[in-house]
């Protein structure tokens, strides 16, 4: 009998929360049950299995981040709509290094899936930076993945306390915007 009250939705998020605390690769059932209050078993009255709670926790990690970033962005273009993009994704992933860890290669299971979903309007977002800047769109794929990979390398270093021979991060993190900034210009402009 599942636990009075628990939903899938409380699953997850508290799924969300251990990563978070333990890390992604340590996101297991038994601890999970236990942080919830109920036995293991009790859980399958809310997921299939662990691949379905790692799904749930990418597709809260993605939404969040989505709407995060469009907040971000709101009425904002060029370089200020790639420092807002940048930052706001930065400190997503600081703040919650599990979850986030649990969208990078997490698999859709259709097109209706609302992690698919949210992860096109993440695109759609890096997508409105780089229009700003008039990046043709033959070169739009791989303006993506570098604003990507760019992102997603600082942030994840961040997290991990992966710069730890120098405390100027914040300035290293300005002056990488502000090198994307130009090289996107330059290339808007070519």
């Amino acid at each position: 009998m599942p636990r009075a009250g628990l939903s899938k939705t409380d699953v997850v998020a508290a799924g969300a929360q251990l990563a978070d605390d333990a890390g992604f690769a340590n996101l297991a059932l038994s601890p999970l049950a236990q942080r919830l209050g109920v036995r293991t078993p009790s859980l399958y009255k809310h997921i299939d299995s662990l691949a379905d709670l790692q799904h749930g926790v990418a597709t809260l990690a993605m939404t969040e981040l989505d709407q995060r970033l469009r907040d971000a962005m709101h009425g904002l273009s060029g370089s200020a709509a790639l420092a807002a993009f940048a930052t706001a994704f930065r400190e997503y992933v600081v703040a919650h290094p599990g979850r986030y860890s649990a969208t990078v290669g997490a698999g859709f299971t259709g097109p209706e899936d609302p992690l698919l979903q949210s992860s096109l309007r993440v695109m759609e977002s890096m997508r409105a930076v780089l229009r700003g800047y008039g990046i043709p769109e033959q070169q739009m794929v791989h303006a993506i993945r570098t604003l990507r990979c760019t992102f997603h390398g600082f942030a994840t270093l961040q997290a991990a306390d992966g710069f730890q021979w120098s405390d100027d991060s914040e300035d290293s993190f300005d002056w990488m915007i502000r090198f994307l900034d130009r090289g996107l210009g330059q290339i808007g402009t070519a």
